[in-house]
């Protein structure tokens, strides 16, 4: 991805500028009108964990309910879904800070049909939220980048600190042996290359457009070879250096309440909502730890939602007509009106039955299914439509040595076969969306998150339909017309080098060459 937008600039306009530019800004809109929801759930987890008890801690509040206990080990922790489990099936105790998740922050109704009222404080948060990314990012990606050097090097400080203060409790040992004692068998199943896939997909924001469109604002001969190598290597370590801060403290949990740590281990907002508040509840001063962690969650998910909107943002800006009244319009007027947009869509995830709509949007808009489907038709286009042979040569230019060719392979070969594998996973074991086990979606659901699904997907073979219907000739010389790559004079200025763009006559169009390499 962060070579891709070298090819962007030469590649056909049917495929990339239509076609994986479209798909990928309707992705990364969605991925991020539903993602803010963990800012606003990480904020006020924070803003209530200046007390001391903290109020996940005990029973006895408004929103608890008369089988509130906190007796931990009466309580269920089986794995059900985004959440956890609701109570004892036996005695029907809950747990206090599954009450406060699911009576206090999400006050959860009975299903989608449901949406119940809208939670002011949770407005509030939204609110507060959605200002602090806009007066991060409303002056392009100079000021963003001063914020992202705080943003992205602070949950660093805060893990260290976390990993110092687990590996001291009780039981830690035993979870960090969890952590890194894999169950082979496992690997057998093909739910968990599943989880795999789409995890790297989305972890590496691949399909997404975001490292595309910050990668179009670097310099021409900056190294984005080794750029890829560096992101990999910093975004898997970091996860993997962040699994033995979790686990020290799960290993912690489970040997305060007696039972196994995967009755404790949770993924997705059952870890940073559930589990972990827990945890924190056991430690002594726990509402310090409690603010640690959370304002260290949001900082993390800022970060991230700095990347898709600035993503987004770009995009939009490219395709307005720089000599049309829309294409005077200020940057700060666009980001606005965008963040605006995405703030009306999440109104829906702040009441009642929010969580159901943000669980649709997680599972359809941004999934795997969409993500898989995306890479694998830049890897087409790419490798089969542009050449990777003259990809390779274009990235040689530009950093001044070519990859190696297991590169190419993967362009051609490699990667789209495990996305087509993956991708065939997901359809065979693709099973109906449902909430904790209990609630399973009603039809319409299912359909509303398919739309969503297909909003990107078909963004490809409908631009292509459209496009060969416009054009003149036969199928063939369309074909090639609309598969020929475009070497404009910006193509030319970006690619020569600095003594051969003093040759070129001067130009003012930023924004064709920015839209080329963006979209």
């Amino acid at each position: 991805s962060l070579s891709l937008s070298l090819s962007v600039l030469s590649l056909c306009s049917l495929f990339l500028s239509l076609c994986l530019g479209l798909a990928s800004m309707v992705i990364v809109f969605f991925c991020n009108t539903y993602y803010i929801m963990i800012l606003v759930w990480a904020l006020y987890f924070l803003l209530h964990s200046f007390s001391s008890p903290l109020p996940w801690a005990t029973c006895g509040h408004p929103w608890n309910t008369p089988n509130c206990t906190q007796d931990f080990r009466r309580a269920c922790y089986g794995r059900m879904g985004i959440g956890t489990g609701t109570g004892d099936q036996s005695t029907g105790m809950r747990s206090p800070v599954i009450e406060f998740w699911e009576r206090k922050v999400l006050r959860l109704s009975s299903g989608l049909d449901e949406p119940g009222d809208i939670s002011f404080h949770m407005v509030l948060c939204l609110i507060a939220t959605w200002v602090i990314v806009y007066f991060c990012i409303w002056k392009g990606v100079k000021s963003t980048g001063k914020v992202v050097y705080f943003t992205a090097l602070f949950p660093y400080v805060v893990l260290v600190v976390l990993l110092a203060h687990g590996i001291t409790l009780p039981g830690a040992w035993d979870g960090i042996v969890f952590y890194l004692k894999p169950d082979w068998s496992k690997l057998l199943e093909a739910q968990v290359w599943i989880d795999a896939g789409t995890q790297i997909f989305f972890s590496y924001a691949i399909g997404l457009g975001a490292l595309t469109a910050l990668g179009s604002y670097n310099r021409f001969h900056n190294n984005c070879y080794q750029d890829a190598f560096v992101l990999a290597f910093i975004n898997s370590g970091t996860s993997f250096f962040a699994g033995f801060v979790v686990f020290s403290v799960l290993g912690f949990m489970a040997a305060e309440q007696g039972v196994d740590i995967s009755k404790v281990a949770e993924s997705g907002p059952g870890l940073a909502f559930i589990a972990y508040p827990k945890a924190v509840t056991l430690m002594p001063m726990a509402p310090v730890w409690a603010a640690l962690f959370f304002f260290m969650l949001l900082v993390l998910g800022l970060d991230s939602q700095f990347v898709g909107v600035e993503g987004l943002i770009t995009g939009i800006i490219d395709m307005l007509p720089p000599k049309s009244a829309l294409g005077s319009v200020r940057r700060e007027v666009v980001v606005a009106v965008c963040c605006f947009t995405c703030f009306l869509i999440d109104m829906s995830m702040v009441t009642e039955g929010g969580m159901y709509v943000f669980q649709l949007f997680d599972y359809y808009s941004a999934s795997g299914i969409t993500l898989l489907w995306q890479a694998f038709w830049e890897c087409v286009v790419v490798a089969w439509v542009y050449g990777a042979d003259r990809f390779m040569d274009d990235v040689a230019r530009m950093i001044g040595y070519r990859p190696l060719p297991y590169m190419k392979w993967c362009w051609s070969y490699i990667t789209p076969l495990v996305c087509v594998a993956v991708f065939l996973f997901h359809v065979v074991n693709y099973k109906r969306l449902t909430y904790n086990t209990a609630y399973t979606y009603p039809w319409w659901g299912e359909a509303l998150g398919w739309c969503l699904a297909l909003s990107s997907m078909l963004c490809i073979p409908v631009t292509v339909a459209y496009k060969l219907l416009r054009c003149k000739g036969s199928f063939r010389e369309r074909w090639q017309h609309l598969t020929t790559p475009v070497w404009g004079r910006h193509h030319m200025e970006y690619l020569a080098p600095e003594s051969e763009a003093k040759l070129l006559p001067p130009a003012g169009a930023k924004s064709s060459l920015h839209f080329e390499s963006v979209i």
